[in-house]
């Protein structure tokens, strides 16, 4: 969160005034991130020039230069109307050295690689591509901006308030003289997303300001800050505990842990929770927990919404494919819409990296021989199928270790094909599959565990398995035809009327034809067509609104079918041109394991496919029930009848608070008015949403202490989505930020819940705070 304004002019002592207050400003925030004396950050903090690329006759130096928080960086620009020159460090993805991204590739000589490095964003944003002067002054950008996204994300959350607010402080201290008059604090409070009425300012104002000067300074902006920072749902629950001097004893400590958080530990636990986040020495001395250190421990990750235990990969792992949920894209290559929106090697390098493991090639001929990627019939721009492939190599397995499906969606000719072949073999090499695991032919799809660090393609094919283990396969043909009964048509072609519906056939190379081992591509027969002649290897595709219907209407058989055989699901491409997408939920429920939604496009649907795959060490592959893996189960979605998966639980969620929401809207006055919405996402019978009311002009402590129950009937196949939105009354709420967890995945008691934006990236300072308890009904 930033509190940027622009600054007045100031006088020549005012300026001097003020350099010397930033420096101070600019040690204290140096210290706070522990990278005081840093000659990198030194560096930042001096500024360079860089040569900022935008295409081949694009290239302008501009003057980058770190900012006093240690956090923002402030750069040149010749956009006179541009609003703020700047962006915060928070909304850095990653820093790439060298010529790594396409700009860099395309527009720029070899002869830079060493001076060349590229700042990434989240979201939408463009890349930054630069140059810098030396080899020397790119590595100092580089490390320094590393370091400075490292060490924030070690920050907790009462160091990222400390640095936050102390930072707001200096940006409200207009005239620099290093005190703050009520004007001033009404601007600050504003800043953090609260709006506060005269009579409560001025009472606020009269308690801190003890020296009766009409003006806040040290000793007085700090008890300010006590002020502002007190949180006092915490204190109320600290002193229900607290029976030791006033202080939490390991003992009171234990009671809190098993009462409330219902965790099952000792008083050896609770003495080394005390020892590793007490902040005050004398209290740790003594095995006491002060306010602080209680708060402290609250805010540490394992204390949060999700278990500990859920987030690393837990689950078993040598099971068939076909077993589990895969995080899976849909025309990855795509930013935005599939109009008219940009292609790029990026759409792959972001899926991959939040854990997708099946993502989609869309290729096509180039006009230079080079296959392209590209959505077809529209005007979206290309890329060339050899450079998705190095990407994807280089960005794999960063994330997860296991297999990637590589899904193509062919529209070659026969030579290019060959040549997409070539690329995937030269590029891939070792850790492409080109036959068959083991020396016989299995009954069953292999194993993430055994397609650690492969890659896998989906895609039609001439041969069988069962060739690869006899004398029979085809060895002479150098191309064949897939014929209409083979060809599966599952992409969006049929959604152009520009294609010639009778004609079903496709050439294709062996060469390519050969790549395909476990995931051959064939059109979906019915479920008695399938039980008879689909074999386990073989893969249809469906429409969501097929899908759907089958879900619905034939859930029990379509769970049955996805036991041993895996199905894909893709957005429809006529009616989702705009790229949103469908609710994943139902098809989860029904079995299906690739449900490809539009990851380029986030909405509430993308939140529950980032809520599923955040267990398992997001590794992208999350272990079905037990009842979505029996050939004999009974399990029906719609009716719920009697059976293993029937646990009827009582689900009580209180929501306490909130802290540091951020403004929805850049206008400095403006405040939001936030609520909080708890969902519900599973079988119909558990589906449901409560709300809280609105909390007027407060997004940085709002409180609400509101209690809801929910009924639910399958649990482990339950999401739990919270979501915080600005209240308007004239016109739809604005998403502020949510959260998604699978209900198994949760922690009862007092939790924080960390909150996400509208790209699936993590809000750094906001959270909320609720209590939960699940029991069973009686």
């Amino acid at each position: 969160m930033q509190c940027v304004r622009k600054q007045p002019k100031r006088s020549k002592s005012q300026e001097l005034l003020h350099q010397e207050q930033s420096e101070r400003a600019t040690s204290v925030n140096l210290n706070l991130l522990g990278m005081d004396g840093d000659p990198d950050l030194n560096f930042l903090l001096n500024g360079a020039e860089l040569v900022k690329v935008r295409s081949g006759s694009w290239r302008k130096a501009r003057f980058y230069k770190l900012q006093e928080d240690c956090k923002t960086v402030w750069h040149e620009s010749k956009k006179t109307l541009r609003p703020k020159h700047t962006f915060s460090i928070e909304d850095v993805v990653c820093v790439r050295t060298g010529r790594q991204t396409e700009g860099l590739r395309k527009y720029t000589e070899e002869s830079l690689e060493s001076r060349a490095f590229s700042i990434l964003f989240k979201g939408h944003h463009k890349n930054l591509d630069l140059i810098a002067n030396t080899m020397e002054e790119a590595k100092h950008w580089v490390s320094g901006l590393e370091k400075i996204i490292s060490n924030m994300s070690k920050l907790s959350q009462q160091q990222r308030t400390e640095h936050w607010i102390f930072n707001c402080l200096r940006k409200a201290d207009i005239n620099c003289d290093t005190k703050m008059s009520p004007e001033e604090v009404k601007r600050f409070l504003h800043d953090i997303n609260v709006e506060v009425d005269n009579e409560y300012l001025k009472l606020l104002f009269e308690k801190c300001d003890q020296s009766k000067t009409g003006l806040l300074e040290g000793k007085e902006i700090k008890l300010f800050y006590e002020i502002l920072t007190d949180r006092e749902e915490i204190g109320v629950i600290y002193e229900t505990y607290a029976k030791t001097e006033g202080l939490m004893s390991a003992a009171d400590l234990l009671d809190f842990l098993v009462k409330e958080q219902r965790e099952k530990v000792d008083l050896t636990h609770a003495a080394q929770l005390i020892e590793k986040y007490e902040v005050d020495e004398t209290a740790k001395a003594k095995q006491l927990m002060t306010k602080d250190g209680f708060l402290m421990f609250l805010n540490q990750p394992d204390s949060l919404i999700m278990s500990p235990a859920r987030k690393s990969a837990y689950q078993d792992m040598t099971q068939p494919l076909s077993h589990y949920f895969i995080s899976s894209s849909h025309n990855t290559y795509l930013l935005k819409d599939q109009l008219k929106g940009p292609s790029s090697t990026e759409g792959y390098v972001r899926a991959l990296m939040k854990g997708c493991r099946c993502v989609e090639l869309d290729i096509w001929d180039g006009s230079d021989g080079e296959p392209v990627i590209y959505h077809g019939y529209t005007l979206t721009s290309k890329i060339l199928f050899k450079d998705t492939i190095q990407a994807i190599k280089e960005y794999a397995f960063k994330t997860s270790e296991y297999p990637v499906i590589l899904s193509l969606e062919n529209h070659c000719s026969v030579d290019q094909q060959k040549l997409m072949a070539e690329h995937m073999i030269s590029i891939l090499g070792s850790a492409l599959i080109t036959k068959p695991l083991g020396e016989h032919m299995p009954t069953a799809l292999p194993s993430p565990e055994e397609l650690k660090g492969r890659f896998l393609i989906k895609g039609k094919c001439l041969n069988k398995l069962e060739d690869y283990f006899s004398d029979q396969r085809a060895t002479e043909d150098e191309e064949g035809s897939v014929t209409e009964e083979e060809d599966s048509r599952d992409d969006e072609e049929e959604d152009h009327p520009e294609n010639d519906k009778k004609s079903k056939t496709l050439k294709l190379a062996k060469e390519l034809s050969d790549l395909v081992i476990y995931c051959k591509s064939i059109k979906f027969q019915g479920f008695e067509g399938a039980r008879t002649q689909q074999s386990f290897y073989e893969m249809a595709s469906f429409k969501e609104w097929d899908a759907l219907n089958l879900a619905e209407k034939s859930a029990t058989e379509y769970i049955r079918y996805n036991v041993d055989k895996l199905s894909r699901v893709y957005p429809s491409g006529a009616v989702r041109t705009n790229s949103s997408n469908f609710d994943p939920v139902p098809l989860w429920n029904a079995g299906c394991q690739i449900v490809a939604l539009n990851v380029q496009t986030r909405c509430a649907e993308m939140d529950l496919n980032q809520g599923l795959f955040s267990q398992n060490g997001q590794s992208g592959y999350v272990l079905k029930p037990a009842y979505l893996r029996d050939r004999e189960s009974e399990f029906d979605p719609i009716t719920l009848v009697r059976g293993p998966w029937l646990k009827h639980m009582e689900f009580h969620v209180m929501v306490i608070s909130a802290q540091q929401l951020p403004k929805v809207s850049e206008k400095s006055l403006s405040v939001v008015d936030p609520l909080v919405r708890v969902e519900i996402h599973g079988v119909p019978a558990d589906t449901a949403r409560r709300e809280t009311k609105h909390v007027q002009n407060n997004g940085f402590n709002p409180m609400w202490n509101e209690n809801f129950q929910f009924d639910l009937y399958v649990p482990e196949l339950a999401l739990v989505r919270f979501v915080a939105e600005d209240y308007d009354t004239v016109s739809s709420n604005d998403f502020i930020g949510q959260c998604t967890v699978p209900f198994a995945s949760l922690q009862t008691g007092y939790r924080h819940v960390p909150l996400y934006d509208q790209n699936g990236d993590l809000l750094p300072s906001a959270q909320l705070f609720v209590h939960l308890m699940a029991v069973e009904a009686e």
